[in-house]
C-alpha cells in the first residue's frame, strides 16, 4: 500500500483513539451497569436464552431488552445502549434466538444504522459482542474494534452489533450469521422506532466480514425492506476449501484448523470421531471453549494432515466437511444489490498468511459480472492483521459516501478474474 495511504489510515485509526480516551477522561464515576465487569458469561445468563416456542414470531422480533454501558473491565464511558434479545434464523431455516448491543451516538441527529460485525471468531461466549462491549471481557481484537465502533458514534452513527454465531457458537457459518446480522437490523430498527427505509451500512473484517457479506447476499430475498445503502468487508474467507492447505503447518494460524471441526461439528452434526486422529481429537477438544486470540497461533505446525486418522490424509478427504464448507461459500446463494467495497491484504504469493487474495478477488469479479457495483482493494505488503487499519481507514469514507448518496467509484474493469470458486469435490 502506498505510504499516503497508511499515513491516513493512521490518523483515521489515531482519531478513534483520542475519541475514546476522550470519552474516559471526561466520564465522571457511575453506577455499576448491568451487565459489565464481572457479570455471569452468556452461556449461564438467563437473558440469553429463550423457551417459548419461535413458530409464531417474525424474524428480527424483540423477546426481551436489557440497559447496558459502553465499557471495558476497567474501562467505563458515557455510552449507554440497549441489548435485545431478538428471533433469528439458523442455517437451515428454523427459528433461533440471539442478542444484539443498539449504540447511540452522544449527539442526536437522523439515524444512519450502521450493522458492525466484531471479529470475535468465537467457540466459547465469553468473547460474544455483547458481553465484551458492556465490559464482560476484552482482547486486543476486541479493544481495537471498540475503538472504531466509538468513531461511527462520534461521527453520529446508530451501530448494531450482533451475537451473529448464535448460542452454540457457529463460527464461520454463512446464511446463519447472515440472518442475525439482517435480524439485528430489524430489531433495532424496532428498538429506535424508526421505519425499514432507515439507511443502513454493513461493516466487518476478518470473521466480521461473514455476517457482512452474507448479510449483503442474502438480503434481496431475506429481508428486502432493509434500505441497505453499502457494504464493506475486508479480509474475507471466501472458500475455506483454499484456506485450510493455505494455513496448514503455519506458525500463527494453523490453530484454526481445529476450531473449524468444532464450528462444523456443532453446525452439521458431524461424527468426527470417524476421521480425526487421536492428535485431531484431542486439538479440537481443547480448543472448543476458546476464541482465535488463544488458540489461532497455539498450535504452530500443526497439519490438516495431523487432525485425520487413515485412510484420510487430508479434512478434505471427509465427505461431511466437504459438504460443509461447500455451503458456506461467498456468493453461491444470491447476489446483493447494495454497492461493496471488497479488500484483502496480500503478505505473499497466496494471500494475507490466512485470506486468499485469489478468493477474494474471485467474488468481487463474480459480483461485478451480475451487476453489483463493487470497489475493491489490495493491500500489497501487508499481512491480515496488518491489512486491518488501511481497510477501516477506507471503509470510513466508503460508507459515509453511501450515506450521503454520492456516486460510487467502482473498479470492476480492473478486477482480475481470481481463483476458481467452484465447490470443491472428494478425491
Amino acid at each position: 500500500m502506498p505510504i499516503a495511504g497508511r499515513a491516513i489510515a493512521l490518523r483515521v485509526v489515531s482519531a478513534f483513539v483520542l475519541f475514546l480516551a476522550t470519552l474516559i477522561v471526561a466520564s465522571a464515576p457511575a453506577a455499576q451497569a448491568e451487565p459489565g465487569p464481572g457479570s455471569p458469561l452468556p452461556s449461564a445468563d438467563p437473558f440469553y436464552s429463550y423457551d417459548g416456542s419461535l413458530t409464531d414470531i417474525a424474524p428480527g422480533a424483540i423477546l426481551r431488552t436489557r440497559p447496558m454501558t459502553f465499557q471495558t473491565p476497567t474501562i467505563t464511558t458515557p455510552i449507554t445502549g440497549t441489548q435485545v434479545l431478538y428471533r433469528t434464523t439458523d442455517q437451515f431455516g428454523a427459528g433461533a434466538v440471539t442478542v444484539a448491543t443498539v449504540l447511540r451516538p452522544l449527539v442526536p441527529g437522523p439515524t444512519k444504522l450502521i450493522s458492525y460485525h466484531m471479529a470475535y471468531d468465537a467457540l466459547g461466549s465469553q468473547c460474544d459482542p455483547s458481553y465484551v462491549l458492556s465490559g464482560g471481557s476484552t482482547s486486543t481484537i476486541a479493544e481495537a474494534e471498540q475503538v472504531v465502533i466509538a468513531g461511527y458514534l462520534a461521527a453520529g452513527y446508530t451501530v448494531v452489533a450482533p451475537d451473529y454465531e448464535g448460542e452454540q457458537l457457529e463460527w464461520t457459518i454463512g446464511r446463519q450469521s447472515g440472518y442475525a446480522a439482517l435480524d439485528g437490523i430489524r430489531a433495532a430498527e424496532t428498538f429506535l422506532s424508526v421505519p425499514s427505509s432507515t439507511p443502513v451500512g454493513l461493516l466487518g473484517y476478518s470473521g466480521g466480514s461473514v455476517p457482512t457479506q452474507w448479510g449483503a447476499e442474502i438480503a434481496p430475498e431475506y429481508a428486502p425492506e432493509l434500505n441497505i445503502v453499502g457494504v464493506a468487508a475486508g479480509g474475507l474467507p471466501v472458500d475455506l476449501a483454499h484456506n485450510l492447505p493455505y494455513v496448514s503447518g503455519s506458525a500463527q494460524w494453523a490453530g484454526v484448523i481445529p476450531a473449524l471441526v468444532v464450528a462444523y461439528q456443532r453446525t452439521y452434526d458431524i461424527d468426527t470421531s470417524t476421521f480425526l486422529s487421536a492428535e485431531g481429537q484431542q486439538v479440537t477438544e481443547a480448543v472448543s471453549s476458546l476464541c482465535i486470540a488463544e488458540f489461532a497461533s497455539d498450535y504452530p505446525g500443526l497439519t490438516d494432515a495431523d487432525m485425520v486418522k487413515a485412510p484420510y490424509t487430508s479434512l478434505l478427504d471427509v465427505p461431511q466437511v466437504v459438504d460443509a464448507i461447500n455451503d458456506n461459500i461467498m456468493g453461491s446463494q444470491g447476489t446483493p444489490e447494495a454497492p461493496m467495497f471488497l479488500a484483502v491484504g496480500h503478505a505473499n504469493a497466496i494471500g494475507d498468511t490466512v485470506m486468499v487474495t485469489g478468493d477474494v478477488q474471485a467474488l468481487a469479479h463474480e459480483y461485478c459480472r451480475r451487476g453489483v457495483d463493487v470497489t475493491y482493494a489490495q493491500y500489497n505488503g501487508l499481512t491480515h492483521q496488518e491489512a486491518f487499519p488501511p481497510f477501516e481507514a477506507q471503509a470510513l469514507p466508503y460508507l459515509t459516501e453511501r450515506f450521503s448518496g454520492l456516486p460510487t467509484h467502482s473498479n470492476c474493469a480492473t478486477i482480475p478474474a481470481g481463483n476458481s470458486l467452484a465447490p470443491a469435490t472428494v478425491q
